[in-house]
């Protein structure tokens, strides 16, 4: 992998950014903008998956990107309950929440594909 100088050209950033600006647009028009609590941690969960990436990218330090990394991997898991909660509550359809289930997943495995490819990096 060549160096990357700007967390922008990360793929996996790329994809939380997709991820986050789906449930953005998801919770603004639906039932779903109306449950405030469910709403904004829904947000804040997305959110977290691309901000973290930047955030250790930007200390330049394996180790701290490794940890934020981290971070936003488990965001993605978060996301992924608090979709359920909101199927349950019939926010959104289960075609739409299996959609970003999906999504999630894949940013969760690549999080993961690179946070392993960086165990083993050596400078």
């Amino acid at each position: 992998m060549g160096k990357i100088e700007r967390f922008e050209d990360l793929e996996v950033w790329q994809a939380g950014m997709n991820l986050c600006l789906t449930v953005y647009e998801l919770t603004n028009s639906t039932e779903f903008s109306k449950d405030f609590a469910l709403r904004d941690q829904v947000r804040k969960s997305a959110i977290s998956v691309p901000s973290n990436i930047a955030e250790g990218f930007e200390r330049d330090s394996n180790r701290q990107f490794l940890y934020f990394l981290v971070i936003a991997k488990a965001s993605c898991g978060e996301l992924r309950t608090q979709l359920f909660i909101a199927k349950a509550q019939n926010y959104i359809t289960a075609e739409l929440y299996n959609s970003l289930f999906e999504q999630s997943i894949s940013v969760s495995k690549q999080l993961k594909g690179f946070i392993n490819y960086l165990k083993n990096y050596k400078n």
